[in-house]
């Protein structure tokens, strides 16, 4: 897949860092909460949920960091369909830290920097530079983020018993980046494991099967039969795969009906900038019977997958669930329940 940052828009100053951050932090958060309380997640999915979640967070917050006072290059928010930072966005800050070492070795130490800022502000009477700011902003970068905790292009979760009133017996969590969509997206497979009591001494096999057969959005029976195939230890009885988005707010610009129409509100002055709705697309499928398939000696047993059920959920505040029942009401009447409502966001300086 050949990404490139052309379907994108720009962030472009210190003040669109902190309200862009602001708002993705406190969406996520009353999406995590909302998922909980609608019953959407299992209790033990949600801690995968939110995990996840976290990590998202993490990154933009790291981005935020990066790109805050530098003149040369700017953060980019995806256009297409998604709202959320441009998959290059991550792949640029995992690469970088990688190098972390090298451009710490470069900074200027952290006394002498405290000393020229003390120096234009107590002595100069004047405001610290943005050149110096970047080299403070880079210091805490460099020096605070860690790449273990980037949201990666696949993010893979452990394997896990599932409670004792719940079958199957196993269940483990992955999470992608779809450079496709530019979206996250969050997995669960709940299991049966026909190598003996415990999984996880195949646990580099199933994760390796797992990062390349369910890197990305595709058909969701496609995906079970293609992991079902790849490991015949391994039973899959429950595939369930959350699309996180897309993110409806000011920065994005994509073609999406409830996306165009919180724009037009902002345009028109109806609607605060600060306003948001967040889709959620919940994807499931279940085995029923099995089937062989192979030669006569080399036949392995396979799931017959159910037809995959779809939900979509949209999560927004009541002023905005208002206006979307009046501009787009059709979808609104086909989501999974009525819109969920989440939290107003107030931001007291608004972006310059």
């Amino acid at each position: 897949m050949i990404v490139t940052p052309l379907d994108s828009a720009t962030l472009d100053s210190k003040a669109q860092y902190v309200f862009y951050h602001k708002m993705v932090d406190f969406a996520l958060k009353e999406l995590i909460v909302s998922v909980q309380n609608q019953g959407l997640c299992s209790a033990q999915e949600v801690v995968y949920f939110k995990q996840f979640c976290d990590l998202l967070l993490y990154s933009v917050e790291a981005m935020r960091i990066k790109y805050m006072y530098d003149d040369e290059d700017n953060m980019k928010v995806d256009l297409t369909d998604s709202g959320f930072p441009n998959y290059l966005e991550f792949r640029y800050l995992f690469n970088d830290l990688s190098l972390k070492e090298d451009y710490i070795s470069k900074l200027k130490d952290v006394s002498q920097l405290q000393d020229e800022f003390l120096h234009e502000l107590l002595h100069k009477k004047q405001p610290i530079k943005r050149e110096k700011l970047f080299q403070a902003a880079s210091i805490v970068y460099y020096t605070s983020v860690e790449q273990k905790y980037i949201f990666n292009r696949f993010v893979q979760g452990r394997i896990m018993e599932t409670p004792e009133n719940v079958s199957p017996e196993f269940m483990t969590s992955w999470s992608f980046y779809d450079v496709a969509h530019n979206r996250p997206f969050i997995c669960f497979m709940y299991f049966d494991y026909s190598g003996g009591r415990n999984p996880l001494k195949d646990r580099d096999k199933i994760y390796e099967v797992l990062k390349t057969t369910a890197d990305r959005d595709m058909d969701l029976d496609t995906m079970a039969y293609g992991i079902d195939r790849k490991l015949p230890e391994v039973h899959p009885k429950h595939i369930k795969r959350i699309d996180l988005g897309p993110f409806h707010n000011v920065f994005a610009k994509d073609e999406n009906e409830i996306t165009h129409a919180i724009l037009e509100g902002i345009a028109k002055k109806e609607l605060s900038i600060e306003s948001y709705a967040l889709s959620l697309s919940i994807d499931e499928v279940f085995s029923g019977s099995e089937f062989k398939e192979g030669s006569f000696f080399n036949k392995q047993t396979l799931q017959k997958w159910s037809e995959p059920i779809h939900q979509k959920y949209v999560f927004a505040p009541h002023r905005i669930i208002q206006m979307l029942y009046n501009k787009t009401p059709e979808i609104m009447n086909k989501l999974a329940k009525a819109p969920i409502q989440v939290s107003e966001l107030k931001i007291k300086k608004t972006m310059s």
